[in-house]
């Protein structure tokens, strides 16, 4: 997500999601930068492919590397679907597709049952509280995420003074449930707002469109079910 001051705001703005990939390198042994064959151990056709990678769960990463190219072919894996982050648009998993790289971006897609948290545009971790964030969940499956966040500044988290919030998408119920916070931390958020902003094939989200109006949930840190029509 870099390569242009949009590709840089943008990557802030999922600070929320970056740095609980970060937390999660600590509490679950987790690797960030992921090969394909890593999220895909089955499928065969991904072996072989070394230019295009997963961040994290949810985004796939297609850098360009051909000099002024503006396109690219990606081999999106087999899944319920993929979102182009840049217009939107919905593909069927197990293709190739010649996708669409305009200067001083680069192809990037979201997997269906992803959810995306985004906080305000900030330059450093502790400009300001993550409040309200901002869930998109990019439907077509169900998904979930742990939140993760701490106090960002000390090593406080080596004794366990971290949160994580479960969050779950059922595609069939079109339900959201924000499950009840673990742990604790200084300067913890003890009341917070959730946005939630659907993305569909009919109703695209893109990434440059961060940030987003959605709607509302208050959160305390008990679990919490919202059914969305």
């Amino acid at each position: 997500l870099v390569g242009s001051e949009m590709c840089i705001r943008d990557s802030y703005r999922l600070m929320p999601y970056i740095y609980s990939l970060a937390g999660w390198t600590y509490t679950k042994d987790y690797t960030i930068m992921r090969g394909l064959a890593m999220d895909f151990p089955e499928n065969s056709r991904v072996y072989d492919i070394g230019d295009q990678y997963m961040f994290g769960p949810n985004l796939m990463i297609c850098p360009v590397t051909s000099y002024k190219a503006r396109s690219r072919q990606v081999y999106l894996p087999e899944s319920p679907g993929w979102y182009d982050g840049i217009s939107g648009m919905f593909f069927k998993g197990d293709q190739i597709i010649e996708a669409a790289a305009p200067y001083g971006s680069m192809p990037v897609f979201v997997r269906a049952g992803s959810i995306l948290p985004v906080g305000p545009e900030i330059e450093y971790v502790t400009q300001k509280p993550a409040d309200p964030l901002t869930l998109v969940i990019y439907t077509g499956a169900n998904g979930s995420f742990d939140l993760y966040e701490d106090d960002g500044t000390s090593y406080a988290y080596e004794n366990g003074d971290f949160s994580l919030t479960p969050i779950k998408w059922d595609e069939t119920t079109h339900t959201l449930t924000i499950g009840e916070r673990k742990g604790s931390y200084d300067a913890m958020l003890q009341h917070r707002t959730f946005r939630v902003v659907l993305s569909s094939g009919e109703s695209p989200v893109t990434l440059e469109d961060l940030p987003f109006e959605g709607i509302e949930i208050m959160y305390d840190g008990t679990e919490l079910v919202q059914q969305f029509r």
